[in-house]
């Protein structure tokens, strides 16, 4: 150990060496890993997950210390996060492998109901509801700083196991910043979170959703579904132009008649008779 408690220096190449090497362990124990895997430089790419950081960085409790993990998560540093009900774990690679625990508090009742309220006749479907797609008084109403979605300060518990004594330590930072970088593969582990339904507030504003502006009821496009639960969605069409209408079956007194000619008829063969053709009508 170096002064203070503290380890000594690693280089960001190390730190992901190691990282690399934590993940390799913990998978040959049969360990479920999720590390947390950026492309590019970019923390958050969609509307869920550029929502959750701006979210924290507006707090001036968070927002100068969150820069400090913005390296780390970037450079994989984050080796498994995962998010449950109420709870954010994860172990980041330090100087050494450190645990980082978060608890988040659930919705009030009352608040979640007033989301739900605001949101009402608003969203048509699942699909735009996670994928982003929403109006932008809905966005106005989830994101609100206060009466929000998004968990307050106040409302949040942080935890880590390397000798930082502040408490937005850089690990903490690190998985705060994971956390939105999995809300844009998997916005609805923010509603986990919170320990609300995201079924619900579709449920609720789809019954106070007047009928539909184009009259018809709402239909979930293949594309979406492909793409949002990375299922492929085969639709069968035919073309009406192509469709051949069924022969019309014959009568039982036609059908009696056309089986009757077909037996008197008699197959006329052809036979070759020294150098004579001589038509065989015995068959």
């Amino acid at each position: 150990m170096y002064g203070w408690g503290w380890g000594r220096y690693v280089s960001v190449a190390e730190k992901r060496k190691n990282a690399k090497k934590a993940v390799a362990r913990m998978l040959k124990k049969g360990k479920t890993v999720r590390p947390v895997t950026l492309e590019g430089r970019t923390l958050a790419k969609t509307f869920w997950g550029k929502a959750w950081n701006s979210h924290l960085e507006s707090f001036s409790d968070y927002d100068n210390r969150l820069p400090r993990g913005r390296s780390y998560v970037r450079n994989g540093s984050v080796v498994d996060l995962t998010v449950e009900s109420g709870r954010i774990e994860a172990l980041v690679m330090g100087s050494s492998l450190y645990r980082v625990q978060i608890e988040i508090k659930s919705v009030d009742d009352k608040k979640w109901r007033t989301i739900m309220d605001n949101c009402s006749g608003q969203i048509d479907s699942v699909i735009e509801l996670l994928q982003g797609k929403l109006s932008s008084g809905v966005m106005k109403t989830i994101t609100d700083r206060h009466n929000g979605l998004f968990p307050l300060p106040t409302e949040i518990s942080l935890n880590c196991s390397c000798p930082d004594w502040a408490t937005m330590c850089k690990h903490v930072a690190a998985t705060l910043y994971g956390v939105g970088a999995r809300l844009d593969n998997e916005p609805e582990l923010l509603f986990k979170l919170r320990k609300v339904d995201h079924l619900e507030l579709i449920t609720v504003a789809s019954m106070k959703t007047p009928a539909r502006r184009s009259g018809k009821a709402n239909v979930l496009q293949d594309q979406n579904l492909s793409e949002m639960f990375g299922i492929d969605v085969v639709i069968e069409t035919v073309s009406t132009g192509d469709v051949k209408k069924p022969k019309a079956k014959p009568s039982a007194k036609k059908a009696a008649k056309k089986k009757t000619t077909a037996k008197a008829k008699k197959k006329s063969v052809t036979i070759k008779r020294k150098g004579r053709t001589v038509p065989d009508n015995k068959t």
